[in-house]
């Protein structure tokens, strides 16, 4: 049995299939998600709950705090060897997540050294930072006045030495993709959200700010950064919810854009929300090719 990747944007049903095929095909979930590595970033992460795993073991969830800095280079290593040790023991790997760089780390031969050096862009303009950046990635798409995008994706770019589009596998893999029609989507996305807030996500987000911790993982992640704007009093809670659901549109759509450009052999699939298990069935009909 190949590894099984399941990817597409966010809430559109892969955690749900992931568990399915887990037990279809006597499957170990992995964690593709940048977010979810994080201990304590729940609610906000839509992390699987303890009861919908369904006794699958699920590997690379909460395993760092969220003040430690976990890098493309520490998830491309825990990967492959939490691969390789779940095919020693004759069981099928799944990894699941709609973070698309990690995935290629990890199934590709990205060479990626350890290094943790900030580099100094301050001389260069937005202009030239955007030109480093589509020398690295031609499909970059970050806008020329985001500036600090353009510096952490060049940082992670340079410091790792890595190879955006290296097309050499190391693995051999199924990918699946789940997708819906755009309005439908967003609608998904929005209801998750207020959802998200019913379950007490501002009071999960409220105990990392009351804590003054402001790290990466923090202040980058969508659902976190837009919460800590309003307890810094800069935005109503009205507007920071309003944010938090257009954050998560913009962050699907990106992410269609990359496993669109990145990966040429996806077999996407419309999920079937009504009936779920015929979209479990044409998964299995993909696998079992």
């Amino acid at each position: 049995m190949s590894i099984i990747v399941i990817v597409g944007p966010t809430g559109v049903g892969k955690t749900k299939l992931s568990v399915e095929l887990a037990k279809k095909y006597n499957g170990e979930i992995i964690n593709a998600d940048s977010m979810q590595f994080y201990k304590g970033l729940d609610i906000g992460t839509a992390k699987i709950k303890e009861k919908e795993k369904e006794e699958i073991i699920h590997h690379l969830f909460d395993i760092c705090d969220v003040n430690d800095m976990y890098t493309i280079y520490d998830y491309q290593k825990d990967c492959r060897k939490t691969i390789d040790d779940i095919l020693k023991r004759g069981k099928t790997p799944i990894i699941v997540g709609g973070s698309g760089l990690y995935i290629r780390a990890a199934l590709y031969d990205y060479q990626l050294n350890y290094e943790n050096n900030k580099i100094d862009y301050s001389s260069f303009s937005n202009e030239e930072l955007l030109k480093k950046c589509l020398e690295f990635d031609k499909n970059c798409n970050i806008h020329v006045n985001n500036r600090k995008r353009l510096e952490r994706f060049l940082n992670k770019c340079e410091n790792n030495d890595e190879i955006v589009n290296n097309s050499k596998r190391i693995y051999d893999y199924i990918m699946i993709g789940l997708t819906t029609d755009r309005d439908n989507l967003y609608n998904i996305i929005n209801k998750r959200v207020d959802q998200m807030v019913k379950d007490g996500l501002i009071d999960e987000v409220k105990s990392f700010y009351d804590k003054g911790i402001r790290s990466k993982s923090i202040m980058t992640g969508i659902g976190y950064k837009e919460l800590y704007s309003y307890f810094d009093g800069l935005i109503s809670i009205e507007d920071a919810i309003d944010l938090i659901k257009k954050n998560s549109r913009h962050l699907a759509k990106r992410q269609y854009t990359f496993f669109n450009n990145q990966f040429d052999n996806i077999n996407w699939i419309n999920t079937n929300y009504s009936n779920f298990e015929e979209t479990v069935m044409e998964a299995s009909e993909i696998v079992e090719r």
